[in-house]
């Protein structure tokens, strides 16, 4: 008996998530094929430049695609990236029906994909399950409309809202369980954060470092105006990803070119203030082709990127202790909001048990980019 067009969308939407931090900056796609009620082919894009998901279900399903559905997470491209058209295998494949769960929001097809399938007879259906689609694919969403990167501010504190006691002791707030699971987040996306304050306190790696192995390190980005960053500093060391600094112009020449010759790239980020300018750094980042920013820093580098409107989602690790003390550094410094209704308003909260702390995920309500999902 025939499943019906959401369980199967359901199905393609989970063999697109098997990519999860492999396909920038391209999107995430699942596909099926299915005959008389049967799954005769199965694909998904693993990565940019390899086969996208329909020609890779297609070709599992040879011959009986032909009178077929084709369930597809997002609409068949219709022009020559990396790879071919998938407008043309579909249509060449003589599949029947096309169900697709969203358009692509590239506006090199935006519905031209399934247009031309309409006009090759093929019968075509646009919508299902598209709030899960958009949502699991909302990095490249924001990346491929707005051409920045899709900026996720993670942070973790005690219930008070503190990452550090007075003295500096931060090691550990959160569990084995919220640490693994931040080393999952930075598998998954691009690029990671810091200010140069927490590379002087704690001299992270800012690196993968997954239970199984196999992780993905990903760019590292230092916030450093004056080029303080040591140059035996750990994200200097070793061959684990590279490392961009990005400074102002008032970085000391000659320590800009210690840390080139430490290995580092070297930004000099425009702007009027004495510290990095964020937004223009989120700027240039996407010129760069980074689809997405982890932004991991303190307290000061959470209030900067937020007074910016640059955070699209929020993911909080809360740990259940009390830490007190008006001296001990909170998760989010600067200003602050003048009042509440200025405040960072958080909506489609999820809250998830890590071991015996707390994930908190959720998305800016009043920032971040305006074509995501509501």
């Amino acid at each position: 008996m025939d499943r019906g067009d959401e369980s199967y969308m359901r199905e393609a939407l989970e063999l697109a998530a098997r990519a999860m931090g492999r396909t920038s900056p391209n999107p995430m796609v699942g596909a099926l094929v299915v005959k008389d009620g049967e799954v005769v082919g199965r694909g998904y894009h693993h990565q940019a430049g390899q086969p996208h998901a329909e020609v890779l279900a297609l070709a599992e399903a040879g011959e009986r695609a032909r009178g077929a559905t084709l369930y597809v997470t997002m609409e068949p491209c219709c022009h020559r990236g990396r790879t071919g058209p998938c407008s043309d295998a579909v249509l060449a494949s003589g599949v029947a029906r096309v169900v697709a769960a969203m358009t692509d929001p590239n506006p090199k097809v935006a519905g031209k994909g399934l247009e031309q399938l309409a006009r090759a007879g093929v019968s075509v259906a646009c919508g299902m399950l598209s709030r899960e689609a958009a949502r699991l694919n909302e990095v490249f969403v924001k990346y491929i409309t707005c051409r920045r990167p899709f900026v996720v501010l993670k942070t973790a504190s005690s219930l008070d809202g503190k990452i550090a006691t007075r003295t500096g002791d931060a090691r550990w707030i959160t569990g084995p369980a919220a640490r693994a699971y931040t080393h999952r987040l930075r598998d998954r996306y691009d690029a990671i954060l810091v200010g140069v304050n927490t590379v002087l306190a704690d001299d992270p790696a800012l690196t993968t470092r997954l239970a199984e192995g196999g992780g993905r390190d990903p760019l590292r980005v230092i916030l450093d105006s004056l080029a303080r960053t040591p140059r035996g500093a750990r994200v200097l060391q070793g061959e684990a990803g590279r490392t961009l600094i990005a400074v102002t112009g008032r970085a000391p020449g000659e320590k800009v070119a210690e840390l080139e010759r430490a290995g580092a790239e070297i930004l000099t980020v425009p702007g009027e203030g004495p510290q990095v300018d964020p937004a223009a750094l989120v700027e240039e980042l996407g010129r760069r082709e980074v689809t997405s920013l982890l932004v991991e820093g303190g307290g000061t580098v959470a209030y900067s990127f937020l007074a910016a409107g640059l955070v699209d989602k929020v993911v909080w690790f809360l740990a259940p202790l009390l830490i007190g003390g008006t001296a001990a550094p909170p998760a989010v410094g600067g200003t602050g909001a003048e009042s509440l209704a200025g405040a960072c308003h958080l909506g489609e909260v999820s809250l998830t048990r890590l071991g015996e702390d707390f994930c908190l995920e959720a998305y800016p309500t009043g920032g971040g980019c305006q074509c995501l999902p509501d």
